[in-house]
């Protein structure tokens, strides 16, 4: 196994860290550390905050944020599909047909469950 094939990942994994990191450490050691009152208030809109910044979520909100993540990631194979199409040929294209029918039929389900109905 050859150590060195992996160095770029290395690189990449440290830059990343970098990037990450050197600028919350410097901010903490060169930034001015002065809090007031003022400082550190809530702050919401303007105005002091009214209710707890912990409410509870309906459920439904997270249905749809599930639902539009599956489909999101589901039409990102349209992507590399659409790029390698010549290469696939027939065989591809009518997998891909298959693929967009029950992209299709899954949709029109939670369609007609009211999945997306946002009341």
């Amino acid at each position: 196994m050859n150590l060195e094939n992996y160095f770029p990942v290395l690189l990449f994994i440290l830059v990343g860290i970098s990037v990450g990191v050197i600028p919350q450490v410097l901010g903490r050691v060169l930034g001015p550390f002065r809090p007031d009152l003022q400082k550190n208030s809530p702050y919401e809109c303007g105005f002091e905050a009214f209710e707890d910044a912990r409410m509870k979520f309906d459920v439904r909100y997270y249905l749809v944020a599930i639902l539009f993540i599956l489909f999101d990631l589901e039409t990102a194979f349209f992507f590399p599909w659409a790029a390698s199409m010549r290469e696939l040929g027939w065989q591809g294209f009518v997998i891909m047909l298959i693929f967009i029918l029950e992209f299709a039929v899954g949709f029109w389900y939670i369609w007609k469950k009211g999945a997306l109905d946002w009341e």
